[in-house]
């Protein structure tokens, strides 16, 4: 037990990042779908490219959604629609109507005629009670009733199938009372006209719940299917072009095998595991042997692997709404991010694994591969060089074009034509490309919350306006100048051997920050014959020159200078000592131990090589002013004596720079010194 606590203690670094993974592997799994997965990719207009197929089993072939649509239709054209008749609301008038007619008729004539009395009130009810028994019917406004339609009548509980022509509506009823008073003599039609008005209700009226009702069960009992597929019935052969029709089958073939019965979750999940883990482990192995500098730093890790499970989780819930969703998810957001802080390889890298792990979510995966992989790539090469915030903009119309034209490529080559052309489609590109936008928060998001520096940030940290920098500029003009002499020297060289020259470039102008506190300790400062240094000792001047490393971390950290160029101020004096007051010490107490404490600096050195630039650059710059007639040979031969002697102390051990990147320096050191300094190259003389 002790030795496995042990283990785990001196290899804690390396556990941890392998947790990183599996948990990522976990994450993934568990969103992923638990079905069976169909075996074949297919598509309309495209050659099988499997061997011949043959049905399985039987199986049902599924109706097309225009032949069902068209289906539902047929049936709401079909339906009957139902009527009840209101026998409690004819009861009712006709009883009403018996009174109203004889207070009328009482009111007006008295009965003083009782055969005109009789004639009257007999017309008036038998028509009235013929019209209501036979229905007076109610058509709602919006309901569309053709004469020859039939329709149910439901009346005393009993439903009878009828025309709706065969009901009266209140303006038939009144041609018909009109059409029978003409047919008879000494009637009051004044008299009775405004009792008809009243007494003609509308009996019969459109029950809405119960005719949509059956319309629904007509609906749900729709068979979605039509005709079936007997086992062993060829379907399509190796080559062969799917056809609509196969197209519909395969189609029908692939549901009936999502709809069987699954298989043991575990062993889906035990086959998900296998395949999600082989990009995830050789995405791990990539960082380990080829980007060695991201896999040591376990923050690199947790953003990298933050991007893809986002990702991948945010298509898995897109994709259980509906899956055309899919193209709604911003995964261009990934690569956009990850070259803002690192570089186009990491980022393509990075896009190709979570391309590669969304597959298994989306249905169509070819095509979707295709899609993403090389709108990715187009995304990637318009961003090779992110350092102005304008680019989102650009890439985001970029990231839009490629999505359409791709599309369309695929629908020419599959349909034929752009009658299938999906506008919502086009719309979710619109979307997705949109939503690339939220990628410049995101970056700042990044940036605080795992300490790190996008080019953007570079570029504004080396601004000469900064504020730091202009109080540097005021303070010590001398180191001011001296650090823009560095930072040439350094971004040309580190341009050259494939660096951060954006990085080394912000490193340089922060790397001497430190002496603004004593500018005047240091020579470059200085202006006249005065030295503060010859007041103080040896061991104490050597303290203050070292000092400003120190002072310069601390305002670094004052100022919220990242860490990445905090690096700079550390390393670029490396482990050196205090050469010129080493030496005066040793020369003025030959007899005396030196204590090699007070002229070295703390370090550490350089471990990387923008770092291991800037150290050689420093020196160099500084070493150069001492020349008092610089010329091409003695120029070269000080650079070739610092790095000589930076490298015999061990300054670069650390860093992954080789010495053909060394030779490689000292070249472009070589010629912008001998431009600075104005020097003409020696051309050789005749013979």
């Amino acid at each position: 037990m002790k030795n496995y606590l042990s283990y785990i203690r001196n290899h804690y670094a390396e556990i941890y990042k392998v947790f990183l993974f599996v948990v990522s592997i976990i994450i993934i799994v568990a969103v992923l779908p638990k079905e069976l997965q169909f075996k074949y990719e297919y598509n309309l207009n495209m050659p099988w490219m499997y061997e011949d197929l043959v049905a399985p089993e039987d199986f049902p072939i599924i109706k097309t959604e225009e032949e069902i649509k068209v289906e539902k239709d047929l049936l709401r054209k079909q339906i009957k629609p139902y009527f009840v008749y209101d026998e409690d609301l004819t009861e009712q008038t006709i009883a009403e109507s018996e009174i109203a007619f004889d207070s009328a008729w009482v009111k007006q004539y008295g009965f003083e005629d009782k055969q005109e009395y009789d004639l009257n009130r007999s017309f008036y009810l038998n028509t009235l009670k013929e019209i209501l028994n036979q229905g007076v019917i109610n058509i709602p406004n919006s309901f569309q009733l053709k004469n020859d339609q039939v329709i149910t009548l439901i009346r005393n509980n009993t439903g009878k199938e009828g025309f709706a022509k065969d009901f009266y509506t209140v303006n038939s009823a009144f041609e018909e009372i009109k059409k029978r008073a003409k047919l008879k003599e000494d009637l009051q039609a004044d008299f009775l006209k405004p009792l008809f008005l009243r007494a003609i209700v509308q009996n019969i009226n459109y029950d809405k719940n119960k005719t949509e009702n059956e319309l629904s069960g007509l609906l749900d009992n729709l068979s979605p299917y039509r005709g079936m597929v007997q086992k062993g019935q060829r379907i399509i052969d190796k080559g062969e072009i799917i056809s609509d029709d196969v197209y519909r089958i395969l189609k029908s073939l692939q549901k009936d095998f999502e709809s069987k019965t699954r298989q043991s979750s575990v062993t889906v999940t035990i086959g998900e595991s296998i395949l999600i883990a082989i990009p995830m482990i050789a995405f791990f192995l990539y960082l380990f042997f080829f980007r060695n500098d991201i896999y040591e730093d376990s923050k690199n890790l947790m953003m990298l692997l933050i991007l893809i499970i986002t990702m991948v989780v945010l298509t898995r819930i897109l994709v259980t709404y509906h899956s055309s969703y899919v193209f709604i998810v911003p995964l261009m957001i990934s690569p956009i991010v990850i070259r803002a802080f690192y570089d186009t390889q990491l980022a393509l890298i990075t896009h190709i694994i979570t391309v590669i792990l969304v597959s298994f979510i989306v249905p169509s995966s070819f095509q979707f591969l295709f899609l993403q992989l090389m709108t990715g790539l187009i995304t990637i090469i318009n961003i090779r060089t992110l350092q102005k915030r304008s680019q989102f903009l650009i890439t985001s119309i970029i990231i839009f074009a490629s999505f359409s034209t791709i599309y369309l490529g695929m629908i020419l080559a599959m349909e034929g034509g752009v009658e299938e052309i999906n506008v919502y489609i086009i719309a979710y590109f619109a979307i997705s490309a949109a939503l690339t936008f939220f990628s410049f928060p995101l970056i700042f998001l990044f940036e605080k919350l795992f300490m790190l520096v996008t080019d953007m940030s570079l570029l504004e940290y080396s601004d000469t306006n900064n504020s730091l920098i202009r109080k540097l500029a005021e303070k010590a003009p001398g180191t001011f100048h001296h650090s823009i002499q560095v930072a040439n020297l350094a971004e040309e060289a580190t341009l050259l051997i494939g660096g951060n020259a954006l990085l080394v470039r912000a490193g340089a102008m922060y790397h001497d920050i430190g002496k603004a506190e004593n500018p005047m300790f240091f020579t470059e400062n200085q202006n006249g014959s005065f030295n503060p240094h010859d007041e103080l000792t040896f061991q104490e001047s050597s303290q203050i020159i070292i000092n400003h490393v120190l002072k310069g971390i601390e305002i670094a950290k004052d100022n919220n200078i990242p860490d990445q160029i905090i690096d700079f101020i550390r390393t670029h004096h490396g482990t050196k000592r205090v050469e010129y007051f080493y030496r005066m010490y040793k020369k003025d107490f030959p007899e005396d131990d030196v204590r090699l404490a007070d002229f070295t600096y703390h370090g550490p050195i350089p471990y990387t090589k923008e770092t291991c630039v800037l150290m050689m650059a420093d020196a160099a710059e500084a070493a150069s002013r001492s020349l008092k007639t610089p010329d091409a040979k003695s120029i070269s031969e000080l650079i070739d004596t610092i790095i000589k002697s930076q490298m015999d102390q061990g300054q670069f051990n650390n860093a992954n720079i080789t010495m053909k990147e060394i030779n490689m320096v000292k070249k472009v050191f070589k010629r912008k010194l001998m431009n600075i300094y104005h020097v003409r190259i020696e051309y050789p003389s005749e013979t």
